[in-house]
């Protein structure tokens, strides 16, 4: 099993953080790991985006080119990267921020209106999570009984009062049905 994963968006929105959740959860699972963030220089606002693979061998080079999984949360993003998946990709698309829908025909996409969730359930800037849990739904990466753990890890010191939210966004968005 090998899954190359992109997440991209702009700064701000937990391109990198959700990143680490995948990354740290296949650590949690055994698998090999690489997670290799990218963003411009402006931290916020700036074009951000995320290159995890999760293997069952080792990984010998940490950039996905050629995405399985594209998490697009912006319509850059998908403009950007939507060409690059490979046939068969699964495309998750924030559909709040994005209009457009997946032109290719060869892939598989999944519309979750995640921003928009995350405003009105009052978890703002959780969409990054929805999306997660909407992609571990369909591409079942990290069992959900470790979800707990594996956020535990990755949310900071400082944050732990956000580890129940970031828990509660993704089980919103495995129960999307969109």
């Amino acid at each position: 099993m090998s899954m190359n994963i992109l997440i991209a968006g702009f700064g701000g929105q937990g391109v990198l953080f959700a990143g680490k959740v995948l990354a740290y959860g296949g650590m949690l699972e055994g698998k090999e790991v690489s997670w290799l963030p990218s963003y411009g220089p402006e931290m916020r606002g700036g074009t951000a985006n995320c290159n995890i693979i999760l293997s069952d061998t080792p990984i010998g080079s940490p950039i996905v080119n050629e995405p399985d999984v594209l998490l697009a949360m912006n319509l850059p993003s998908l403009d950007k990267f939507e060409s690059a998946c490979v046939p068969g990709a699964k495309v998750f698309v924030d559909s709040s921020l994005i209009e457009r829908k997946v032109a290719r025909t060869d892939v598989q996409a999944f519309y979750v209106p995640a921003t928009r969730m995350a405003s009105e359930m009052g978890m703002d800037g959780l969409a990054n999570m929805i999306l997660v849990g909407r992609m571990l739904r369909e591409c079942p990466a990290l069992p959900r009984e470790r979800w707990e753990e594996i956020l535990q890890k990755v949310v900071s010191a400082r944050k732990q009062n956000l580890l129940a939210l970031n828990l509660k966004a993704m089980e919103t968005g495995w129960n999307y049905e969109g």
